[in-house]
Protein backbone atom coordinates (compact mmCIF):
# COMPACT_ATOMS: atom_id res chain seq x y z
CA UNK A 1 0.00 0.00 0.00
CA UNK A 2 1.04 3.80 -0.75
CA UNK A 3 0.14 6.63 0.43
CA UNK A 4 1.84 9.29 -2.63
CA UNK A 5 4.40 11.59 -0.74
CA UNK A 6 4.71 9.96 2.31
CA UNK A 7 5.27 5.90 1.79
CA UNK A 8 8.82 6.65 0.11
CA UNK A 9 11.75 8.44 0.84
CA UNK A 10 11.86 11.85 -0.84
CA UNK A 11 14.57 13.66 -2.25
CA UNK A 12 14.05 16.74 0.03
CA UNK A 13 15.23 14.43 3.60
CA UNK A 14 18.43 13.65 2.95
CA UNK A 15 19.07 15.81 6.06
CA UNK A 16 16.58 14.97 7.88
CA UNK A 17 17.74 15.94 11.15
CA UNK A 18 18.87 19.22 9.88
CA UNK A 19 15.38 19.93 8.47
CA UNK A 20 14.00 18.48 11.66
CA UNK A 21 15.98 20.89 13.70
CA UNK A 22 15.09 23.82 11.54
CA UNK A 23 11.41 23.48 11.81
CA UNK A 24 11.94 23.78 15.31
CA UNK A 25 13.63 26.84 15.56
CA UNK A 26 11.76 28.18 13.27
CA UNK A 27 8.42 27.30 15.13
CA UNK A 28 10.07 28.42 18.59
CA UNK A 29 10.85 32.26 17.27
CA UNK A 30 8.85 33.22 15.01
CA UNK A 31 5.53 35.44 16.74
CA UNK A 32 6.68 34.71 20.14
CA UNK A 33 4.43 37.05 21.54
CA UNK A 34 1.01 36.10 19.49
CA UNK A 35 1.40 32.89 20.84
CA UNK A 36 -1.24 31.81 23.27
CA UNK A 37 -0.81 29.60 26.04
CA UNK A 38 -2.23 25.94 26.57
CA UNK A 39 -5.50 26.42 28.35
CA UNK A 40 -4.75 26.00 32.49
CA UNK A 41 -7.04 23.59 34.36
CA UNK A 42 -6.93 22.19 37.67
CA UNK A 43 -4.57 19.56 38.39
CA UNK A 44 -6.81 16.53 37.91
CA UNK A 45 -8.36 17.44 34.71
CA UNK A 46 -5.40 19.19 32.79
CA UNK A 47 -6.38 20.55 29.18
CA UNK A 48 -4.74 17.38 26.92
CA UNK A 49 -3.44 18.82 23.75
CA UNK A 50 -3.58 16.54 20.59
CA UNK A 51 -0.62 16.61 18.02
CA UNK A 52 3.00 16.71 17.62
CA UNK A 53 3.02 20.56 17.73
CA UNK A 54 1.42 21.08 20.47
CA UNK A 55 3.64 21.90 23.11
CA UNK A 56 5.31 24.91 20.67
CA UNK A 57 2.79 26.76 22.28
CA UNK A 58 3.48 26.27 25.62
CA UNK A 59 7.20 26.75 25.09
CA UNK A 60 6.64 29.71 23.62
CA UNK A 61 4.24 31.43 25.99
CA UNK A 62 6.79 29.98 29.08
CA UNK A 63 10.34 30.14 27.73
CA UNK A 64 12.11 27.44 29.82
CA UNK A 65 9.17 25.63 31.48
CA UNK A 66 8.18 22.76 31.98
CA UNK A 67 4.41 21.02 30.15
CA UNK A 68 1.36 21.10 32.52
CA UNK A 69 1.37 17.91 34.68
CA UNK A 70 5.19 17.47 34.01
CA UNK A 71 8.32 18.11 36.35
CA UNK A 72 6.07 17.90 39.83
CA UNK A 73 9.07 17.57 42.43
CA UNK A 74 6.53 16.97 44.88
CA UNK A 75 4.55 14.58 42.97
CA UNK A 76 4.47 10.67 44.94
CA UNK A 77 3.72 7.80 43.21
CA UNK A 78 0.65 5.99 44.07
CA UNK A 79 -0.15 2.04 44.30
CA UNK A 80 -2.32 2.21 40.95
CA UNK A 81 0.98 3.69 39.09
CA UNK A 82 3.96 3.26 41.14
CA UNK A 83 6.96 4.26 39.15
CA UNK A 84 7.44 7.99 37.89
CA UNK A 85 7.18 8.04 33.40
CA UNK A 86 10.44 9.53 32.19
CA UNK A 87 9.98 11.47 29.08
CA UNK A 88 13.09 11.12 26.60
CA UNK A 89 12.48 13.38 23.84
CA UNK A 90 14.41 13.07 20.24
CA UNK A 91 16.64 14.99 17.90
CA UNK A 92 15.85 18.51 17.86
CA UNK A 93 13.10 17.91 20.78
CA UNK A 94 13.18 19.08 24.09
CA UNK A 95 10.68 18.44 27.15
CA UNK A 96 8.33 20.80 26.06
CA UNK A 97 8.19 20.47 22.47
CA UNK A 98 8.41 16.93 21.98
CA UNK A 99 5.57 15.70 24.31
CA UNK A 100 2.56 17.79 23.79
CA UNK A 101 0.30 15.08 23.54
CA UNK A 102 1.82 13.10 26.63
CA UNK A 103 2.23 15.25 29.65
CA UNK A 104 -1.67 16.13 31.04
CA UNK A 105 -2.64 12.56 29.36
CA UNK A 106 -0.13 10.57 31.93
CA UNK A 107 -0.37 13.47 35.12
CA UNK A 108 -4.37 13.02 34.42
CA UNK A 109 -4.24 9.30 35.00
CA UNK A 110 -2.27 9.68 37.77
CA UNK A 111 0.99 9.13 36.43
CA UNK A 112 3.92 10.99 38.19
CA UNK A 113 5.46 12.31 34.76
CA UNK A 114 9.04 14.14 34.22
CA UNK A 115 10.57 15.05 31.00
CA UNK A 116 13.76 16.50 30.12
CA UNK A 117 16.07 18.48 27.59
CA UNK A 118 19.45 16.69 27.08
CA UNK A 119 22.01 17.56 24.85
CA UNK A 120 20.92 21.27 24.10
CA UNK A 121 23.96 22.69 22.62
CA UNK A 122 23.21 26.56 23.97
CA UNK A 123 22.04 27.19 27.63
CA UNK A 124 19.87 30.55 26.14
CA UNK A 125 16.72 29.99 24.80
CA UNK A 126 14.88 29.51 22.20
CA UNK A 127 18.28 27.40 21.86
CA UNK A 128 17.87 25.61 25.09
CA UNK A 129 14.48 24.55 24.25
CA UNK A 130 16.44 22.28 21.25
CA UNK A 131 18.14 19.38 22.62
CA UNK A 132 19.29 16.17 21.39
CA UNK A 133 21.57 17.79 19.23
CA UNK A 134 24.89 16.80 21.71
CA UNK A 135 27.00 13.36 21.23
CA UNK A 136 25.07 10.02 22.81
CA UNK A 137 28.02 9.39 25.52
CA UNK A 138 27.63 12.84 27.42
CA UNK A 139 23.43 12.79 26.32
CA UNK A 140 23.13 9.37 28.22
CA UNK A 141 24.94 10.98 31.80
CA UNK A 142 22.40 13.51 31.43
CA UNK A 143 19.66 11.17 31.09
CA UNK A 144 21.47 9.16 33.94
CA UNK A 145 21.46 11.80 36.21
CA UNK A 146 17.92 12.95 35.94
CA UNK A 147 17.08 9.42 36.25
CA UNK A 148 18.80 9.65 39.80
CA UNK A 149 17.43 12.99 40.81
CA UNK A 150 13.79 11.31 39.75
CA UNK A 151 13.99 7.58 41.84
CA UNK A 152 15.50 9.93 44.62
CA UNK A 153 12.52 12.85 44.64
CA UNK A 154 9.56 9.82 44.32
CA UNK A 155 11.24 7.26 46.25
CA UNK A 156 10.56 4.91 43.62
CA UNK A 157 12.89 1.66 43.12
CA UNK A 158 12.10 2.18 38.94
CA UNK A 159 10.92 4.28 36.48
CA UNK A 160 9.34 3.72 33.35
CA UNK A 161 10.76 5.27 30.48
CA UNK A 162 9.19 6.54 27.14
CA UNK A 163 11.80 7.56 24.12
CA UNK A 164 11.14 9.01 21.02
CA UNK A 165 13.95 8.38 17.80
CA UNK A 166 16.95 9.43 19.79
CA UNK A 167 15.50 9.79 22.81
CA UNK A 168 15.18 5.57 22.68
CA UNK A 169 19.29 5.23 22.13
CA UNK A 170 19.85 7.04 25.22
CA UNK A 171 18.50 5.33 27.82
CA UNK A 172 20.16 2.42 26.78
CA UNK A 173 23.00 3.34 26.23
CA UNK A 174 23.40 5.07 29.84
CA UNK A 175 22.01 1.36 31.59
CA UNK A 176 24.77 -0.38 29.46
CA UNK A 177 27.39 1.58 30.64
CA UNK A 178 26.43 2.79 34.25
CA UNK A 179 24.60 -0.73 34.93
CA UNK A 180 21.97 -1.39 37.28
CA UNK A 181 19.43 -1.71 34.37
CA UNK A 182 16.55 -3.09 37.10
CA UNK A 183 16.16 0.98 37.28
CA UNK A 184 14.18 1.12 34.40
CA UNK A 185 11.21 -1.41 34.52
CA UNK A 186 9.43 -0.63 30.94
CA UNK A 187 11.00 1.20 27.54
CA UNK A 188 8.61 2.61 25.11
CA UNK A 189 10.15 3.29 21.83
CA UNK A 190 8.62 5.57 19.60
CA UNK A 191 10.35 5.06 16.09
CA UNK A 192 13.35 2.92 17.37
CA UNK A 193 16.38 2.64 15.30
CA UNK A 194 18.17 0.05 17.10
CA UNK A 195 19.81 -1.26 13.76
CA UNK A 196 20.53 2.70 12.95
CA UNK A 197 18.70 4.34 9.84
CA UNK A 198 20.22 5.07 5.87
CA UNK A 199 19.46 8.38 6.82
CA UNK A 200 21.89 8.35 10.30
CA UNK A 201 25.45 10.09 9.24
CA UNK A 202 28.66 7.99 10.16
CA UNK A 203 29.81 10.01 12.61
CA UNK A 204 26.62 9.42 14.56
CA UNK A 205 28.42 5.90 15.31
CA UNK A 206 24.55 4.77 15.36
CA UNK A 207 24.88 2.63 12.15
CA UNK A 208 26.03 -1.12 12.46
CA UNK A 209 29.52 -0.69 13.46
CA UNK A 210 29.54 2.48 15.15
CA UNK A 211 30.68 3.20 18.80
CA UNK A 212 27.62 4.19 20.15
CA UNK A 213 25.85 1.16 18.10
CA UNK A 214 28.49 -0.92 19.64
CA UNK A 215 27.78 -0.03 23.01
CA UNK A 216 23.83 -0.41 22.65
CA UNK A 217 24.05 -3.89 20.94
CA UNK A 218 26.20 -5.05 23.71
CA UNK A 219 25.46 -8.81 24.70
CA UNK A 220 24.10 -9.32 21.36
CA UNK A 221 21.01 -7.03 21.75
CA UNK A 222 19.68 -3.73 22.14
CA UNK A 223 17.59 -5.17 25.39
CA UNK A 224 18.07 -5.27 28.82
CA UNK A 225 17.72 -8.24 30.76
CA UNK A 226 14.38 -7.03 33.01
CA UNK A 227 13.10 -4.59 31.36
CA UNK A 228 9.67 -4.61 29.31
CA UNK A 229 10.39 -3.56 25.87
CA UNK A 230 7.56 -2.04 23.57
CA UNK A 231 9.03 -1.01 20.49
CA UNK A 232 6.37 1.26 18.01
CA UNK A 233 7.02 1.94 14.78
CA UNK A 234 5.55 3.23 11.38
CA UNK A 235 5.94 2.38 7.78
CA UNK A 236 5.86 6.42 6.79
CA UNK A 237 8.48 6.76 8.99
CA UNK A 238 10.99 8.98 6.52
CA UNK A 239 13.67 9.40 8.74
CA UNK A 240 14.17 6.10 10.97
CA UNK A 241 14.81 3.67 6.89
CA UNK A 242 13.77 0.90 7.16
CA UNK A 243 11.44 1.58 10.01
CA UNK A 244 11.96 -2.13 10.61
CA UNK A 245 15.28 -1.02 12.34
CA UNK A 246 13.14 -0.76 15.31
CA UNK A 247 11.35 -3.90 15.05
CA UNK A 248 14.07 -6.39 16.41
CA UNK A 249 12.41 -9.26 17.36
CA UNK A 250 13.63 -10.50 21.05
CA UNK A 251 15.53 -13.72 21.79
CA UNK A 252 14.92 -16.14 24.54
CA UNK A 253 14.31 -13.97 28.13
CA UNK A 254 13.96 -11.15 26.52
CA UNK A 255 10.59 -9.06 27.46
CA UNK A 256 9.86 -7.80 23.71
CA UNK A 257 6.69 -6.44 22.17
CA UNK A 258 6.64 -5.11 18.51
CA UNK A 259 3.87 -2.86 16.99
CA UNK A 260 3.93 -1.08 14.04
CA UNK A 261 0.81 1.36 14.06
CA UNK A 262 -0.39 0.39 10.19
CA UNK A 263 -0.95 -3.26 11.66
CA UNK A 264 -4.81 -2.95 12.24
CA UNK A 265 -5.09 0.70 10.98
CA UNK A 266 -4.45 1.62 7.35
CA UNK A 267 -5.70 5.45 8.10
CA UNK A 268 -2.99 5.73 9.98
CA UNK A 269 -0.44 8.21 8.32
CA UNK A 270 1.84 8.72 11.35
CA UNK A 271 5.57 10.08 10.00
CA UNK A 272 8.46 9.65 12.08
CA UNK A 273 7.51 12.88 13.82
CA UNK A 274 3.19 12.11 14.02
CA UNK A 275 3.66 8.75 16.08
CA UNK A 276 4.90 10.76 18.86
CA UNK A 277 1.95 13.37 18.36
CA UNK A 278 -0.88 11.04 17.50
CA UNK A 279 -3.61 10.22 20.01
CA UNK A 280 -3.69 6.55 18.81
CA UNK A 281 0.29 6.31 19.80
CA UNK A 282 -0.62 7.60 22.94
CA UNK A 283 -2.91 5.08 24.03
CA UNK A 284 -0.80 2.64 22.97
CA UNK A 285 1.70 4.28 25.29
CA UNK A 286 -1.08 4.23 28.16
CA UNK A 287 -1.93 0.05 27.19
CA UNK A 288 2.11 -0.17 27.29
CA UNK A 289 2.57 1.18 30.80
CA UNK A 290 -0.38 -0.47 32.23
CA UNK A 291 -1.14 -3.51 30.35
CA UNK A 292 -3.74 -4.73 33.44
CA UNK A 293 -6.24 -1.98 32.39
CA UNK A 294 -6.32 -1.84 28.87
CA UNK A 295 -7.72 0.69 26.72
CA UNK A 296 -9.31 0.24 23.18
CA UNK A 297 -7.09 2.11 20.42
CA UNK A 298 -9.80 3.00 17.79
CA UNK A 299 -8.79 2.98 14.31
CA UNK A 300 -8.97 6.68 12.66
CA UNK A 301 -7.20 8.68 10.40
CA UNK A 302 -3.76 10.16 11.78
CA UNK A 303 -2.55 12.95 9.35
CA UNK A 304 1.66 12.79 8.53
CA UNK A 305 3.60 15.48 10.07
CA UNK A 306 1.41 16.83 12.79
CA UNK A 307 -0.10 13.46 14.14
Amino acid sequence: MQFTGWGRRRRGWRRPAVRVTTLLVAALTVAAAGAGPVAAAPPDSLVEPRGFFSGIPYELAHPGGSLPGTNDWACRPTPAHPRPVILVHGQGGGRVTNWGAYGAVLANRGYCVYALTYGAVDGRWPLSALGGLGEIPGSAEQFGDFLDAVLAATGADSADVVGHSRGTYVPVYHLKTAGRPQRISTLVALAPLWNGSQTDPPRTGMRPGGDVHEVVWRGGSPYLPGVTHVNISTRYDEIVVPYTSGQVPGRRGEDVTNIVVQDHCPQDYSDHLAIAGSRRTVLMVLNALDPAHPVTVPCEPVPPFSG
